[in-house]
């Protein structure tokens, strides 16, 4: 008896680290519910319905657009793709601009060669396996060449309605300054802010987090003067405790 209660209380004390461990790779918002609920009503008061600022004409257009615009600007991809999908609105007419031309209408846009590349690919693949169709879920679409789990989670927001976390630069920061959802990874931040942000908020959520950190909580100097949770926000750098008038924006241009 004395033996089983030995080997029953290591293995307690082992377990122990494990859970520990764990805890420290899934950290927690420094929010709580009733906090998280009144920054997202904040967000819808001022922007309604935000909209990704990415121009497209259709789903095909939109993951292209989505693709092109890793490690580039959302403006720097419009003014690019406007021409080319002007040309190519389909898997099949972009396949038969060919590579070398897709270069030529993108050759602002950074890595434009290897993007090029991926387009004519993604192409073939949407022919090939999908009818010229873009598929309709995660799993699907992240077999798509150039097209990751943010561009697959963008796609199913704006194209197909799905609440989705497409977590880019601006989110991943945010998430991590405000404390909001702290990850080391996009991934963690995703799977964070999933679980926090009420159901009722979620669809639009993170168009509203894009906007923040695009216009308010910028990456260099946060404009804490004019952000409408700034006595909410736990942001150890934050330099006002006043928030801005709470009212709707103007509508986006895109």
């Amino acid at each position: 008896m004395k033996n089983v209660k030995s080997k029953s209380a290591t293995s307690a004390v082992k377990a122990r680290p494990a859970t520990v461990s764990r805890a420290k790779r899934r950290p927690k918002t420094a929010y709580s519910k009733a906090e998280i609920e009144e920054i997202f009503r904040r967000f819808s008061i001022q922007r309604p319905e935000p909209k990704g600022e990415l121009e497209h004409v259709n789903p095909f257009t939109l993951v292209v657009a989505v693709a092109l615009s890793a490690q580039a600007t959302d403006a720097g991809v419009n003014r690019a793709t406007r021409a080319l999908f002007a040309a190519a609105d389909t898997p099949e007419k972009m396949l038969a601009l060919g590579e070398e031309k897709v270069r030529e209408y993108i050759k602002t846009i950074g890595l434009y060669r290897n993007k090029a590349k991926n387009v004519i690919a993604l192409c073939e693949k949407l022919i090939s396996d999908f009818d010229g169709e873009v598929p309709r879920t995660r799993e699907e679409l992240i077999t798509l060449p150039g097209v990751g789990r943010k561009t697959a989670n963008v796609v199913l927001s704006m194209a197909f309605g799905h609440s989705t976390m497409a977590v880019d630069t601006h989110i991943f920061r945010i998430a991590n300054r405000l404390c909001l959802a702290p990850g080391k990874t996009p991934d963690e931040v995703e799977d964070q802010l999933m679980r926090i942000v009420p159901d009722h908020y979620l669809y639009h959520a993170h168009h509203w987090l894009i906007l923040h950190g695009r216009y308010c909580c910028k990456a260099r100097k946060p404009e804490c003067e004019r952000c409408v949770i700034a006595d909410i926000c736990k942001a150890a750098e934050k330099t006002n405790e006043i928030p801005a008038p709470l009212v709707e924006l103007p509508a986006q241009v895109i």
